[in-house]
């Protein structure tokens, strides 16, 4: 007698055929599931799709809680469902599954006329990088005492490696800050934009908005300029006879907050005196 044998199931393969029937409603899976006593194998299918959708939903507005809150839950329902079907999630960690959301907003009409919403959803995925980032020992203001008077035109400053700016074309930090307080948030403007310079202080990510010299020397220092070249700078944008003790000013807000890690040195400078 002759007998037949059932083909092996490679569960690696079904597996696969099974997600992409759910992420890309890939039809090859229907021969993988099968008719149950109360559903067909079309509407189990489009019981785990459905699952797997409002997962994701439900993961972006965790991620984006203050965008959530300013859209409304039935309007970010749909800005989520039509970022998916345009940005399907392509890892498998569900943390990344938002990262496109700012650019998709900016880009994609009818959101792309409402600067505010790429914004807030810049700023939110911002702070979640901030507070998934790298540790770093923050410097003191105590660090620098040991420093001689002649050495401090040659020192550089390293940013901790959380910290990054952030150009909104609208007024989202207001908004945002708002939100966050229960408060009710000012009305858009997209005439005036915000610089926010992101980081992680302790365990907290945090914002502050900067002013337009600030965020001149923050970006200078944070590209090795030297506390030289940095009241230079000063002194040619406004009161050169203030110069030094606004940088001096800036410095101190920036250790006070733990946004400098390490004092390097201006090679063109020569070596500065560095404490151990």
């Amino acid at each position: 007698a002759c007998s037949q044998r059932r083909p092996v199931l490679n569960l690696e393969d079904v597996r696969d055929r099974v997600q992409r029937a759910i992420v890309e409603s890939e039809d090859e899976s229907r021969k993988d599931i099968t008719d149950g006593p109360h559903a067909t194998k079309d509407n189990r299918r489009g019981i785990y799709r459905d699952a797997y959708l409002l997962r994701l939903i439900e993961v972006i507005g965790k991620d984006h809680e203050m965008l959530r809150a300013y859209a409304g839950d039935d309007a970010f329902g749909a800005m989520a469902r039509a970022y998916i079907a345009c940005c399907p999630s392509s890892h498998p960690n569900a943390r990344w599954v938002s990262r496109r959301l700012p650019e998709f907003l900016r880009k994609t009409d009818p959101y792309a006329g409402r600067p505010v919403l790429a914004d807030l959803a810049a700023l939110e995925r911002a702070l979640n990088d901030a507070f998934d980032g790298p540790d770093a020992p923050v410097l003191a203001l105590a660090d620098l005492a040991a420093i001689p008077p002649d050495a401090w035109p040659g020192l550089v400053f390293h940013a901790h490696p959380t910290a990054q700016c952030l150009y909104l074309a609208s007024n989202a930090a207001d908004i945002w800050t708002a939100l966050k307080a229960d408060s009710e948030p000012p009305e858009p403007q997209c005439d005036s934009s915000q610089t926010v310079l992101v980081w992680r202080h302790d365990a907290t990510a945090m914002f502050r908005r900067l002013d337009a010299e600030e965020a001149m020397v923050w970006v200078e220092a944070s590209r090795a300029a030297s506390f030289g070249t940095l009241c230079e700078m000063l002194a040619a944008y406004d009161a050169p006879d203030t110069a030094s003790a606004r940088a001096a000013g800036y410095l101190k807000c920036w250790l006070d907050a733990g946004l400098l890690t390490a004092i390097g040195e201006d090679r063109l400078c020569g070596p500065a005196k560095t404490p151990r």
